[in-house]
């Protein structure tokens, strides 16, 4: 895959339904409207577009954790795609919540203020939306100690 692009090819299969298609060894994967319009046979563009959020900030998370030789196993991560009406009465996500969980409590981490500091800047698929879609974030420690947000 080129650093330049991403390129994903989606083919219909019935209604809602598509096959997305991804350069390299990347598996195929079927996205679909949830009923009453498709079957719900995977993941909606709305839940693509949190998990990208949710899951590239998690990666982002761990490779400072990793970067600063911190515990960087047993991360775990939510987030919720915020929904909302436009001027128009159109649905639209106006907004998104992730919350990050660490997998030690704040005392195993020597390094933690300067990770969270910076790691949302490796995320770029968070830092390429921002302007146009608030994006909340948490870090919690594996204790539920608020750590970041």
């Amino acid at each position: 895959m080129s650093d330049d692009f991403v390129r994903v090819t989606l083919e219909q299969q019935q209604n809602f339904r598509f096959l997305a298609r991804y350069d390299g060894d990347t598996p195929e994967l079927v996205v679909d409207e949830p009923a009453p319009l498709g079957g719900s046979a995977g993941p909606s563009p709305s839940q693509l577009l949190i998990t990208a959020v949710t899951n590239c900030l998690s990666d982002s998370l761990y490779f400072a954790l990793s970067k600063f030789r911190q515990p960087a196993d047993g991360l775990r991560a939510e987030g919720i795609a915020e929904l909302g009406r436009n001027a128009e009465n159109r649905l639209r996500i106006v907004g998104a919540r992730v919350t990050l969980h660490l997998g030690y409590p704040q005392a195993a981490y020597d390094k933690l203020e300067r990770i969270l500091g910076q790691f949302e800047q490796f995320c770029t698929v968070s830092q390429s939306i921002a302007a146009c879609l608030p994006i909340s974030l948490q870090v919690l420690d594996s204790d539920g100690e608020v750590v970041k947000g």
